[in-house]
């Protein structure tokens, strides 16, 4: 993007296209109105892969827990909010994206109709277990998380900043002390923020403003307010795309790491289940193909794993 504009006559031009984009920082350091965001909206005429050649394997779906089978569904905590991995439609209802293809194709292999329930992205993984039977929502996996679900890795992504075009900031991705930076809550790159606030950049710390949904970080770098902002690679490269010019990677994607589905740690069942079904889908070129679809197909990776090895 160029330099700061005045949000009337720049923001406002692409502000419902980019509100579909999501994934943080301290509520605490929550600045104003930081959160203030547009109602979500479609970000493109995409709807969906084709995935009419996806069907039920009876091998799989007996090895479903006995209440998931006997309920017929599976509910899926979501957030859409974090295009392209999952967001609106241009309706401002229908969820879509990598992920919402992704856990449409599973359950079919499973048998099951797919209950995608929105959430805000902090109380998905709280919830598994209770209020859903899964998450399914960019959740990187991390030991952290490990110590309390179980996850199963299907998509491998990294971090990557994302400034106006020209930098006209000149923010050095080596050194973002002092810089305002925004996040959306509760992420990897939130946690990264504060831990280099705790380290390197403890005498000139940067200035943290977190947002509910990534669509808002990016509607307030677009408009000035903050200076760089950090998410998933496929996040920041989709909002760059589709800025109209507006926005420019910066540096390389760092940390790379898989995604993984949330499941309760008791339920070893609906683990194993969910991991062959997603195997299923990988040697059939299943996942390729939607992630193809959503133009993140170097992310796609080839073996589900149930907590796997973080190298």
């Amino acid at each position: 993007m160029n330099r700061t504009r005045a949000l009337v006559s720049t923001v406002a031009a692409i502000t419902a296209a980019l509100l579909a984009l999501t994934a943080c920082t301290d509520a605490s350091q929550n600045l104003g109105d930081s959160n203030t965001d547009a109602p979500a909206t479609g970000l493109t005429s995409k709807q969906g892969a084709d995935l009419s050649a996806v069907s039920r394997v009876d091998d799989i779906a007996a090895l479903l827990p006995s209440n998931i089978a006997s309920a017929g569904r599976l509910v899926v905590g979501n957030n859409p909010e974090y295009a392209p991995m999952e967001f609106l439609a241009t309706d401002g209802q229908t969820p879509i994206g990598v992920d919402i293809d992704m856990m449409t194709a599973m359950a079919t292999v499973l048998g099951l109709d797919v209950d995608i329930r929105s959430s805000s992205f902090d109380q998905i993984i709280p919830s598994v277990g209770s209020a859903f039977d899964i998450g399914m929502s960019a959740f990187t996996i991390t030991e952290t998380r490990m110590q309390t679900v179980t996850m199963i890795s299907y998509f491998k992504a990294g971090s990557q900043y994302a400034v106006q075009t020209g930098n006209p900031y000149n923010i050095d991705p080596a050194n973002l002390c002092g810089v305002i930076a925004g996040v959306q809550t509760n992420t990897v790159q939130h946690e990264s923020f504060l831990a280099m606030n705790d380290g390197d950049c403890a005498d000139n710390p940067i200035t943290i403003m977190p947002f509910d949904t990534q669509g808002a970080v990016t509607t307030n770098l677009i408009g000035g307010r903050i200076q760089v902002m950090d998410a998933d690679s496929p996040v920041s490269a989709w909002a760059v795309e589709l800025s109209d010019g507006q926005l420019e990677k910066l540096g390389d994607i760092r940390n790379a790491a898989p995604y993984g589905i949330v499941v309760s740690q008791d339920d070893t069942q609906l683990a194993e289940a969910l991991r062959a079904a997603l195997q299923h889908l990988m040697d059939n070129g299943i996942m390729s193909e939607i992630t193809q679809y959503w133009g993140v197909g170097d992310a796609v990776i080839t073996t589900a794993e149930i907590n796997p090895t973080l190298g």
